[in-house]
């Protein structure tokens, strides 16, 4: 796993050196029901970039999936940074140091055939990231701060196909919260001295709430929230 994480970091030091910018962080395995259906049991970190960050909060035109080997799709939940978080900070801290939330999906892909890693590939092949597609955001300053950690826990995610319903996540899912999951990348990151902290005005995915599904052009793909005052996704694939 250390040498997975060295070959990230070299990985986005040549995607910089090309031009790109790193945007934010995404998370991955950290809903605790898929660890053995990907014989996965931890949760692993890898660079969310310019290229890679969507906002579809009002797309119509379909996204495509040509770059893409193996997709699937992950609805997640996203954080914003407005100030640099720190490790150890309570959860009023932590929400304190947070612009916005978002719910999106990620678009994850796998370069191993069928899908078939160990745990430290993923790592090595960009924490399986292809892309992050980000709905409508809601102001952390808005919201009622004992209310919103309750809901993270306990909201749900509906995910439809094509209009039918194949799978049901909570919040609990993630890590107990995806404030939780968000609050264990901040403490794993600064405990790796190769890796820059999480800087103000980074996005963090906090791993998919649901099981994640194969996609394929033509498809459909929705969400509808309960729990969370946040509006559901709709995005069609080419």
């Amino acid at each position: 796993m250390d040498a997975a994480y060295r070959i990230s970091r070299r990985i986005r030091d040549l995607r910089t050196d090309d031009g790109e910018r790193v945007f934010g962080r995404k998370l991955g395995f950290t809903n605790r029901t898929i660890w053995d259906e990907y014989n996965v049991h931890a949760p692993i970190w890898g660079y969310m970039y310019d290229t890679t960050f969507h906002d579809v909060s009002s797309a119509e035109t379909p996204f495509s999936l040509a770059p893409f080997c193996e997709p699937r799709i992950e609805p997640e939940i996203a954080f914003a940074f407005t100030r640099a978080p720190r490790a150890g900070a309570s959860d009023d801290e932590l929400l304190s140091a947070i612009a916005w939330y978002a719910h999106g999906f990620e678009i994850v892909d796998s370069l191993y055939k069928d899908w078939k890693f160990e745990a430290a590939d993923t790592v090595a092949a960009f924490g399986l990231h292809g892309a992050y597609l980000c709905g409508p955001r809601r102001q952390v300053a808005d919201e009622d701060a004992a209310l919103l950690r309750s809901a993270l826990q306990s909201f749900q995610i509906e995910l439809a196909r094509d209009g039918e319903p194949v799978d049901t996540g909570h919040g609990s899912n993630v890590l107990g919260s995806p404030l939780s999951a968000l609050r264990h990348a901040i403490e794993v990151i600064a405990d790796d001295p190769d890796a820059d902290p999480i800087r103000a005005g980074e996005i963090v995915t906090t791993g998919t709430v649901t099981r994640a599904f194969p996609i394929k052009p033509g498809q459909t793909w929705s969400t509808t929230v309960s729990g969370l005052p946040l509006d559901g996704l709709r995005i069609t694939f080419a």
